[in-house]
């Protein structure tokens, strides 16, 4: 039985108080408060990360029916490797599960999907699994799911200025030409524009290694609502507050709007 990611009509009541031209492009979430969740009703912690999976569900199809071009989600940074062996293989396991389950129905709503991290330090089984729902995306063009896997901010801008260190050293490229869009094009986002919209749940106030780069003019919004409990009008009420502010981006109050 296919299952419905993105629905054929969008929510219209929901939509209320949002401008649709000021949708943003790109909206990152730190995923966050799986544990709280399955704690709080007595549950195995990879209960909380089950229950995170549907939110995933229902907030890529929020955003398709918004309009948003990019959504970067922060599905497993290079320090869960600290978490208890059995807690990260339930969730390498659960990885592929959701991607075997839900691949087709992203596919024929004309989602893309890529990822970003170290990806060569996945389990096999799971990099096989990212690997094929990348390759048979790619030609879609709706909207792209990011998931960030086995990613870690300080080490993507640590091998960025490696690879640029080694082309230095190489005569390749004058440490003097090198600028902003020139770093930024060895980033694993590459191609991708930063976020607009950062969201955080469970109210953690913290970026957590996480598109360290990307953000410097990110807005940013958190929410005590736990992940697996974050649902459509928890989006769209970040993209209603989102849309109140003025983005100046370094610049005087009325330069610039977005």
């Amino acid at each position: 039985m296919r299952r419905r990611i993105l629905s054929a009509e969008p929510a219209t009541d929901a939509f209320v108080g949002i401008d649709p031209r000021r949708v943003p492009r790109h909206i990152a979430i730190i995923m966050d408060g799986n544990g709280r969740w399955a704690h709080r009703r007595g549950l195995p912690r990879t209960a909380g990360h089950r229950a995170g999976v549907e939110a995933l569900r229902r907030v890529v199809e929020a955003c398709g029916d918004l309009g948003v071009e990019y959504l970067t989600l922060y599905t497993f940074s290079t320090e869960n490797w600290r978490r208890p062996r059995a807690e990260v293989a339930a969730l390498m396991d659960l990885l592929v599960e959701s991607l075997q389950r839900y691949l087709d129905d992203l596919h024929h709503k004309g989602v893309r999907g890529r990822a970003i991290g170290d990806l060569a330090g996945l389990p096999a089984a799971p990099r096989a699994a990212i690997e094929e729902a990348v390759a048979r995306t790619a030609g879609n063009s709706r909207m792209t799911v990011i998931f960030a896997l086995n990613y870690g901010g300080r080490r993507e801008i640590v091998e960025a200025a490696r690879a640029i260190a080694r082309e230095a050293a190489a005569g390749t490229l004058r440490p003097d030409d090198l600028d902003d869009s020139i770093f930024a094009s060895y980033l694993y986002t590459d191609g991708i524009p930063d976020p607009d919209l950062l969201i955080r749940p469970s109210g953690e106030q913290r970026l957590s290694n996480f598109l360290l780069w990307q953000t410097a003019y990110t807005e940013l919004w958190v929410t005590p609502v736990l992940w697996p409990d974050f649902g459509r009008e928890d989006l769209y009420q970040a993209v209603r507050d989102y849309q109140m502010r003025e983005r100046r981006f370094g610049g005087a109050p009325g330069e610039h709007r977005c």
